[in-house]
């Protein structure tokens, strides 16, 4: 009986991957299912670990998560190529800015994540199951989108956060995902913040996945990310009139590395 499950087994494993082979669609729907899974089973086994280390929410609890996180690029033939983590090591809290690709993201966020560091996410990922657990207990800070008021006393708080706790705060300045090889225009909120706090804007630019990661052509294959952490851009003595210029010139700074990185013209 147990040699009969065994046959079975290998013939259903042997069938997915010729399957994988023949069909980009399988191999995409494969894979991004394989993903999902792993993401929802690795926050239902580190949460209760988080809890019993650290006691509740805490960004501490990103420590915990981005060892267990940084274990998924192997199962998906992915290598991470890291430049100037030294301009993480500046004194007291910073803005950290970075562009926002795909889903996997959290891979390349956690590669590089430096210690006592926040990101800002949507109100929806709460709702994640598990993975809502998990990065709730790694004292991730919700906003509403959908609600300016309400996205901007966040942001409030989010300054009090910064320099009360002395920590770094990471940012999408897209609003949403941009799989398109190239940059959305940047919103000004994380921007108004590091003005209004004084601190410095840290940029982290990642190379364009289209050449291995591509949904709209079913495309989820092995490859290679460039990332490049920027030197960062000082905010004393600027006030909101200079946020603007500040917002323009980052984008710029970022754009031009990403398609350096990506080896765009």
């Amino acid at each position: 009986m147990e040699l009969g499950w065994l046959l079975w087994g290998a013939a259903v494993l042997l069938l997915l991957h010729v399957l994988m082979e023949l069909s980009p669609a399988v191999n995409f729907v494969l894979r991004i299912g394989f993903y999902y899974v792993l993401c929802i089973v690795c926050s239902a086994l580190t949460a209760p670990v988080c809890l019993l280390v650290n006691g509740g929410r805490t960004v501490k609890n990103m420590r915990i998560i981005k060892t267990v996180v940084k274990t998924f690029k192997y199962f998906f033939g992915l290598r991470f190529e890291v430049k100037g983590l030294e301009n993480f090591e500046v004194e007291g809290p910073a803005i950290i800015v970075s562009n926002h690709q795909s889903i996997l993201d959290m891979m390349g966020l956690m590669e590089v994540l430096p210690d006592d560091c926040v990101q800002v996410g949507k109100k929806e990922l709460m709702y994640a199951g598990t993975v809502g657990l998990i990065i709730y207990l790694g004292g991730v800070i919700f906003i509403n989108r959908k609600s300016t008021t309400s996205a901007k006393m966040v942001m409030a708080e989010v300054a009090k956060t910064m320099t009360t706790d002395n920590v770094k705060v990471w940012v999408y300045p897209e609003g949403t995902r941009n799989c398109t090889g190239d940059l959305l225009p940047f919103k000004k909120g994380a921007f108004h913040l590091a003005v209004q706090a004084q601190v410095p804007v840290i940029p982290v630019v990642y190379s364009s996945f289209t050449t291995f990661y591509n949904p709209k052509k079913n495309l989820f294959t092995s490859g290679k990310i460039k990332v490049e952490v920027l030197p960062p851009i000082h905010t004393k003595g600027l006030t909101s009139d200079d946020v603007t210029d500040l917002t323009d010139r980052c984008f710029r700074t970022m754009r031009e590395t990403l398609f350096r990185l990506s080896g765009r013209p």
